[in-house]
């Protein structure tokens, strides 16, 4: 069973390699146009057309969302009262405000293309199977900002998926780096304008709210654990010195290890935000974001294999990287499934412009099709070792039954500000 196993693995590699041209005019079409999230209608196209060009391919547009898609492969075998193992590739193509795809989804979506091809390869090239498999492309849009795959998981795409996987390009390889569960709220303050020097009494100052507010959350960062993160910028303060400002604007992220402790740092920063409205006289509105984005959830079973074969093919692994988020976190915690990252061939920082010309180089197409063949073999591996997809499947249950556990044994008791107050002569 090795040595059959290693000849599907060659096959992966070898038909990703013989694919690499139109791969690499996948990826380049991505990064050569730019969209932001929920707003990725030709990157939707270009992969949508892609797929429907790969002979076996069923391919559903606008899948649950306008700018998602599905392309499925099977099921193929037949095995009496057995159930189909049914793999999972996810392809993320949003980009950033003004600097592109300076974190290199276009990447993420010609990785999550080439393994989808390479695996459909390997496994055509048997006359039978031990058991039926199928394979999934999802098309997941808005990681940046909104969390495609939260929308998708509500609408149901990942319930019958066994096993998921993605890779996201950074400056390292790595099986697994820390990703935080991450909310985002929109801070509104409307006073009321004045003249600023003829009659000030006049105004309420939505700016003074606003400058309340980010020093309030300055001040609270003192008071959080070291897992914990606000971090925020002022949007809009004001259009004229003459003025007094009627409208301000923040935004802020806070973020937590684990996102159970999600409603305690937003319960905290809450109260920073309306305290500043009390104390200026301005309404305020909290817009919280839709969908919270969830850590990732470790798979090691999936994550050893990754690096096993990412080591015969000539990676080297750091466990040193960057803390981000990513809507990847709620899928792992519905879906076994892994998020490596992998090197492009650059030392530059994502989001960065720097970034954004590696992602677009020549370079970093062998490292993308490297990362791809890696998954793809991983996949094998899920499918083919004896034990694998239930070991897989075993860590996952622990995984969720210890969250459980966290979940009953934490206060999930949003904290409330008291006030204490002292009267005497």
């Amino acid at each position: 069973m090795a040595e059959k196993l290693q000849a599907l693995k060659q096959q992966v590699c070898s038909s990703i390699d013989e694919a690499k041209d139109k791969l690499c005019r996948l990826g380049d079409a991505i990064w050569h146009h730019p969209e932001l999230a929920y707003e990725e209608r030709q990157a939707h196209d270009t992969l949508v057309h892609f797929f429907t060009q790969e002979k076996g391919w069923t391919v559903e547009a606008h899948y649950k969302l306008e700018t998602a898609f599905r392309a499925t492969w099977g099921p193929v075998g037949e095995a009496d009262g057995e159930s189909v193992v049914h793999v999972g590739f996810l392809c993320e193509y949003d980009a950033l405000p003004a600097i592109g795809h300076a974190c290199g989804h276009n990447l993420i979506a010609e990785s999550g293309a080439a393994a989808a091809v390479g695996l459909k390869a390997a496994l055509e090239s048997r006359e039978t199977w031990p058991v039926p498999i199928k394979v999934t492309v999802l098309g997941t849009p808005a990681e940046e900002e909104g969390g495609g795959k939260v929308d998708l998981l509500r609408e149901g795409a990942f319930e019958d998926l066994d096993v998921v996987f993605m890779a996201h390009p950074t400056q390292k390889n790595a099986t697994y780096l820390p990703a935080v569960a991450v909310h985002s709220v929109l801070v509104k303050y409307r006073g009321r304008a004045a003249h600023a020097s003829a009659y000030p009494w006049e105004g309420v100052n939505a700016l003074d709210a606003a400058v309340m507010a980010y020093t309030n959350i300055s001040v609270l960062r003192q008071q959080l654990r070291p897992d914990w993160k606000i971090h925020g910028i002022i949007k809009h303060g004001g259009v004229k010195p003459n003025i007094i400002p009627d409208y301000s604007e923040l935004e802020y992220y806070l973020r937590t290890s684990s996102h159970l402790d999600l409603p305690n740092i937003r319960a905290k920063a809450e109260a920073c935000f309306r305290a500043a409205a009390l104390a200026t006289g301005c309404e305020v509105e909290l817009l919280f974001e839709r969908n919270e984005f969830y850590e990732v959830l470790r798979n090691r079973t999936l994550e050893d294999l990754y690096e096993e074969n990412g080591k015969a093919l000539g990676m080297k692994f750091s466990t040193e990287g960057f803390s981000g988020s990513t809507d990847f976190g709620n899928v792992s915690h519905a879906v076994p499934g892994i998020h490596p990252y992998f090197y492009i061939g650059s030392e530059a920082l994502n989001h960065t412009a720097e970034y954004t010309a590696a992602s677009g180089a020549d370079e970093a197409q062998f490292y993308t099709l490297r990362t791809a063949k890696a998954l793809a073999m991983t996949a094998l591996d899920v499918i083919f070792s004896p034990g694998a997809l239930d070991k897989v499947k075993q860590e996952f249950r622990e995984a969720k039954r210890r969250e459980e556990r966290n979940c009953s044994s934490r206060n999930m008791e949003n904290w409330r500000p008291t006030t204490a107050m002292k009267t005497g002569s």
